[in-house]
């Protein structure tokens, strides 16, 4: 006999927990699936021990200790969203594989379980290239790397993405040597080229070997190590990260059966609602492609349930007032579109950080504020506009970005951000100096067209 609910939830990640939390606090029944870990890879492969490994690396301790402290943080974390807890707060929780057999039924292996509305939300993992050889060595993904005790004495990196720059200046922080392999010509290719460069700046500078515009050719493990080759060339190193990207969880669900659009990269097509092509299902987070962030799969889990149980019908996702950060030194943080994407009406305003004095007074001068405004429907450029971008390389970049992030959301006038007043000497003060570069000059510079080559405003690439 099938058990009932208001809503099934298959997954317990980020979107697998805000879908379930919000449905018992609507006063749904939930039932939570799931064959991992509660919490999902950004608790235990992700966010909190990348985040806590980055700052220890920053504090000069041993790597082995630092490793110790990452483990502690996840155990503090996971202990407040663990199955007693989630039960505790109204939410059912099964352990194990949820095959969709039907519509409105889910299997765990011999048992059956039965609702309306089912909610997938399974997430994703390290995505392998097919480069030959790389089966055959013992590479590591980010499954793997928080597992490590002791600190690898040349760390090879696969993908010069937000994953593999992070980790390289982290790991190059502990004082091992680095080499990341991007295919790409620039690091975080989906960042403005200008951010690109600061961080290219920044991670030689902390002794990280970049081989950029480098497709790996092959992969073998030698007597002395594992042998990267590009082309002719080749690099040992001892340990090796593939971050080349994720691949959505799909497998055992019944998908085909189901008749669920899928695109191309075997993501779950679904509307700005969360639903997907068969009525009674939607899904959330990165199984969908839409951005794969775990404050982007909160809010699309939530979003999911609230369309799911009838509520907040007005409530669309908007990718493009979704912000992310690059958790680098300096940090990356961006919302919005990109300089080469602003529609041709638009303003850009370039502001670089040695014109900051919280920047000089920290002595980290690299990095800009550039915010990137456009006409709104009916005021068009009265008062500054509209925030459609922003860009921030900076020490506290991932801090500063809310008030543009939050005037984007808004549709707010570009000229509210230059009219706060904010605290002085703080890092949040670029952005009121950015913002003013729409109504006058500061420091000499002043809001321009937007570039459309592959160059940033000083013409470096």
């Amino acid at each position: 006999m099938a058990t009932s609910h208001d809503v099934i939830v298959i997954g317990a990640g980020s979107a697998g927990l805000g879908a379930a939390r919000n449905a018992a606090t609507n006063g749904a029944r939930p039932l939570l699936i799931t064959d991992g870990p509660i919490g999902g890879d950004c608790t235990w492969t992700g966010c909190v021990p990348s985040k806590t490994l980055i700052a220890q690396s920053k504090h000069g301790v041993p790597f082995s200790d630092a490793i110790a402290t990452v483990h502690r943080a996840i155990d503090q974390i996971a202990s407040a969203e663990n199955a007693d807890v989630l039960r505790s707060e109204g939410i059912d929780v099964v352990d194990g594989q949820g095959h969709i057999a039907g519509p409105g039924e889910v299997v765990v292996g011999t048992s059956k379980f039965r609702a309306k509305r089912i909610v997938i939300a399974t997430g994703s993992r390290a995505a392998i290239p097919p480069i030959p050889g790389l089966s055959d060595v013992a590479y590591i993904t980010n499954h793997e790397l928080f597992t490590l005790t002791t600190l690898p004495t040349h760390l090879g990196i696969i993908g010069g993405g937000a994953i593999g720059s992070e980790m390289a200046m982290a790991f190059a922080g502990f004082g091992g040597a680095v080499t990341v392999f991007e295919g790409a010509e620039r690091l975080l290719p989906s960042e403005e080229p200008d951010a690109s460069a600061v961080i290219e700046t920044a991670m030689r500078s902390a002794g990280v070997t970049l081989r950029l515009g480098a497709n790996v050719s092959s992969v073998a493990q030698g007597t002395d190590g594992i042998r990267v080759a590009v082309g002719d060339t080749s690099t040992t190193v001892d340990a090796l990260l593939v971050a080349a990207g994720r691949t959505p969880n799909t497998e055992g669900l019944g998908i085909d059966a189901l008749g669920l659009d899928m695109s191309k990269s075997g993501h779950i097509i679904v509307d700005e609602r969360l639903q997907t092509s068969v009525d009674g299902i939607r899904a959330a987070g990165d199984v969908t492609g839409l951005l794969p962030f775990t404050h982007s799969a909160d809010e699309q889990g939530r979003m999911a349930v609230a369309h799911a149980l009838g509520l907040r019908a007005k409530w669309k996702y908007d990718a493009s007032t979704t912000p992310w950060v690059t958790f680098t030194t300096p940090e990356v943080a961006r919302v919005g579109v990109l300089e080469r994407d602003a529609p041709s009406q638009a303003r850009v305003a370039h502001l670089p950080l040695h014109h900051v004095d919280r920047a000089i007074t920290e002595g980290r001068t690299e990095g800009f504020v550039k915010l990137i405004a456009g006409p709104k429907p009916v005021t068009r450029n009265m008062f500054g506009g509209q925030i459609l971008g922003a860009t921030i390389v900076a020490e506290r970049a991932g801090e500063m970005i809310h008030g543009p992030t939050i005037a984007a959301r808004l549709g707010m006038f570009v000229g509210r951000l230059a009219q706060v007043t904010v605290p002085y000497p703080t890092w949040t003060t670029a952005i009121q100096q950015a913002a003013g570069m729409f109504f006058q000059p500061m420091n000499g510079i002043e809001a321009r067209p937007p570039n459309r080559d592959s160059r940033n405003a000083s013409g470096r690439i």
